[in-house]
């Protein structure tokens, strides 16, 4: 069994690395910080390897032990979190230097990239997946663990109103305020308050929002030069892509942003009931969830426009 061999590759590794997506949303930070503790009580000390640690998610149980990167150059075993791809894996050369490799996961565009791979599309949040691992372990779900695991339910879920969210999700966070973990303070947290510099970008990308296909597709961006002048720190353009979307009448929304090349733009997508967006990414080598996905394009703003324009106009038909 699966969870099983999971078990026996952890008890086995010396040196672990746990690694999640370039960009980490609350998801991909809430897995990467749970599964910390919960090794940490298994009698392992892992790496928490994240590049670019979104400052709003530092009031979490074990974001201190958080490091950029890691001078063992050969782990025994590397721990993918959140991640479809090994393209889009931050960290990705000690996944693959490692001796052996475990995802986790819950995108339906997963490549099973790793020795060992549990993947669950139903599951909303990969947080979530990691409740049923945690408890196969047998580890005890306290206040700390359930404070990582519930962020990133609750971000991936959107504050459980996306679609997808089961019924073991509500039980799950009910459980969880019985153990004393603050749901309405992590809700606020991780959803409501924005940062002064992330307000500033959420003016500016709607003072540029354009609408086509009839009100039907909302286009807005950000550039280098934008996130500088609002003193722009990782994690500060997260959410901005949720402001078309929640247009009246709008199916998909595109939010691009400039990268440290001037030639490249990150695109994330969300849409509604009729756009999968994971496919229109996947032309472009990424990938994602229905809903909500994400690529990379090469191009000046008006090129990288024309061509997701053109996707989602294809897609839409």
């Amino acid at each position: 069994m699966t969870l099983d061999t999971i078990v026996e590759e952890i008890k086995k590794a010396d040196t672990i690395a746990i690694l999640a997506h370039e960009s980490p949303d609350g998801d991909a930070i809430g897995s990467v910080l749970a599964m910390g503790i919960a090794l940490e009580n298994m009698g392992k000390t892992p790496d928490r390897i994240i590049s670019e640690f979104p400052r709003k998610f530092k009031f979490l149980p074990g974001a201190d032990k958080v490091k950029p990167n890691s001078n063992i150059e050969k782990y025994d075993l590397a721990i993918s979190l959140d991640c479809a791809d090994l393209r889009r894996l931050d960290g990705k050369e000690y996944f693959e230097n490692a001796k052996k490799t475990i995802v986790i996961d819950h995108h339906g565009s997963n490549t099973m990239y790793g020795d060992i791979n549990f993947v669950n599309p139903a599951s909303p949040a990969c947080c979530e997946i990691l409740v049923g691992i945690f408890t196969y372990f047998e580890l005890e779900i306290h206040q700390d663990l359930g404070s990582c695991i519930l962020t990133g339910i609750i971000t991936d879920t959107g504050g459980f109103k996306h679609q997808g969210v089961t019924p073991e999700t509500f039980e799950f966070t009910a459980e969880l305020l019985r153990k004393g973990v603050n749901v309405s303070e992590i809700y606020e947290k991780a959803l409501e308050i924005r940062t002064k510099s992330n307000f500033e970008l959420l003016k500016r990308i709607c003072d540029r929002m354009e609408m086509f296909e009839d009100g039907k597709v909302t286009f807005t961006y950000i550039t280098n030069q934008d996130e500088e002048e609002v003193n722009a720190e990782p994690g500060d353009h997260e959410g901005l892509v949720e402001v078309g979307r929640g247009v009246e009448g709008v199916e998909v929304s595109i939010f691009i942003r400039q990268v440290d090349d001037e030639q490249k733009y990150k695109i994330s997508m969300r849409s509604t009931n009729n756009v999968n967006v994971s496919d229109i990414c996947y032309l472009f080598g990424g990938g994602g969830h229905p809903r909500a996905a994400g690529c990379t394009i090469q191009g000046t703003i008006e090129q990288v426009k024309e061509k997701i324009l053109k996707e989602v106009h294809n897609a839409m038909k």
